[in-house]
């Protein structure tokens, strides 16, 4: 039984959508369907929907295909941006390895100047004291015949005064005509020896004068010496120091530890010394030492900065895909922390070590694929993974620089690219600071080169 209200909806219904009939012929007969105006109004409702339901997936696939379009476009612009971060590090390991070579150069140059500086005053010394040596004996004689010539000057003026007497004086006194020539030309004899003493003795104070004065330009040239090599260690061991500061890692700390694995094997360069005199050291002396201890303290640093991952583990250009932190996995599409940083080549591009250490691991390891881990220095490990190929075996030592894998797709990836990471004590660290902080210290250094250079 109808309500009225189903009855006034019906009535409604049928003044939007009145009942039509639909007439089928056939050639023997005549058909017709009745569509009642709920039947209509269903009709309408489905195709409403469907040309609404059109309308939004256009709208929808409109915009993502507008979206994709900037997604592109940003792509392109960072894939740009990488590149020429890529370059600028292919630059600075360049210019960081020039760099090392003429700071080794330096070094060489230093030592060289040094141990020619040690002969010069070693010569200085000896040819000091010989002079000395020689003037004191030359007073001494001066001094001596002095007292000689006063002596027989005396006499002089005794027999003078006798021989004006007369020969009463003479024959009191019993002299000889003869005894009193042979006595002047004993005179003589000593009056000679005496200007020759005279003349020798200005000649040595003349040859002294030189002498001091030769001293003392070397001194100056030393003086110079020392300075440039003072500057050259400041310039040296700064930016090695702050090298270390800015990856995070103490410098005492680290250059004590170097010291003592080296302990007994060369070490600290030894001390000059100038005199075998039981002497407090000289001014120069302890410049000296100074120096050779700042050359000690600038080799430990260098040795200390080959333990340390402070370069690219790729030479090639390839393309910075990922970072370190916290991003989309590509394969759940989750949020996940992301341990290393990514770089995108070819397939078998070389990667090699970037520091020196023992690999710990070369093998296949779940989710990174193939794996090489190398552990260095002061408790920091590096992880290469996803490669193509190992070239390396687990115990190996190797060095910064050597070439240890290829690059592949091997393991949890979507291509071609090497996984890089960097822990300090097993946790993961970002590697970028490593690489970064090497950048700007050898940036700085070479600016300054150039600075120097130029005036």
């Amino acid at each position: 039984m109808r309500t009225p209200i189903v009855i006034r909806a019906h009535q409604a219904l049928e003044r939007v959508f009145p009942e039509r009939r639909l007439f089928l012929k056939s050639d023997s007969d005549t058909r017709f369907i009745r569509l009642r105006s709920s039947t209509q109004a269903i009709a309408a409702v489905g195709v409403t929907a469907v040309v609404s339901w059109a309308i939004v997936a256009t709208a929808v696939l409109l915009m993502d295909s507008i979206g994709s379009g900037n997604f592109r476009e940003q792509a392109r612009r960072d894939q740009q941006t990488f590149q020429q971060r890529l370059n600028a590090l292919a630059g600075e390991r360049d210019s960081r390895a020039a760099e090392a070579a003429a700071a080794q150069e330096r070094f060489n140059a230093a030592l060289a100047q040094i141990s020619v500086m040690q002969s010069v005053l070693l010569d200085s010394e000896t040819r000091r004291e010989e002079l000395e040596t020689g003037i004191e004996v030359i007073q001494s004689t001066l001094r001596k015949t002095m007292q000689d010539r006063e002596t027989i000057k005396n006499e002089l003026t005794q027999l003078q005064t006798d021989d004006a007497n007369g020969a009463n004086g003479s024959v009191a006194t019993g002299a000889d005509p003869e005894s009193v020539a042979l006595m002047a030309d004993a005179l003589a004899d000593t009056a000679q020896e005496r200007d020759q003493v005279l003349v020798d003795a200005r000649n040595a104070l003349d040859a002294r004068d030189e002498l001091e004065l030769e001293i003392k330009l070397m001194q100056e040239r030393n003086d110079q010496i020392f300075r440039q090599l003072e500057e050259a260690m400041a310039i040296s061991v700064e930016p090695l120091d702050k090298l270390f500061r800015d990856a995070g890692m103490a410098p005492d700390r680290i250059l004590e530890q170097i010291r003592k694995a080296y302990d007994g094997q060369g070490g600290p360069l030894t001390p000059i010394t100038f005199s075998t005199r039981s002497e407090e050291p000289s001014a120069d002396e302890l410049r000296v030492n100074r120096i050779l201890d700042q050359m000690d303290e600038l080799n430990l640093y260098r040795m200390a900065a080959d333990k340390v991952p402070f370069a690219m583990p790729v030479h090639a250009s390839v393309r910075y895909t990922s970072g370190f932190g916290y991003r989309r996995d590509p394969k759940t599409g989750g949020r996940r922390l992301h341990k290393g940083s990514d770089f995108a080549g070819t397939h078998g591009t070389d990667v090699f070590a970037t520091a020196e250490g023992v690999v710990t691991h070369a093998g296949w390891q779940s989710g990174y694929g193939r794996l090489i881990r190398i552990q260095h220095e002061f408790g920091t490990e590096t992880y290469y993974a996803h490669l193509s190929n190992i070239r390396v075996k687990k115990g190996q030592r190797v060095s910064r620089g050597d070439h240890i894998g290829d690059m592949g797709n091997t393991g949890r990836s979507t291509g071609t690219h090497l996984h890089y990471e960097v822990r300090v004590n097993g946790a993961p660290v970002n590697p970028m600071t490593y690489i970064k902080a090497a950048r700007d210290v050898f940036e700085k250094q070479n600016k300054r080169a150039r600075i120097e250079t130029d005036r």
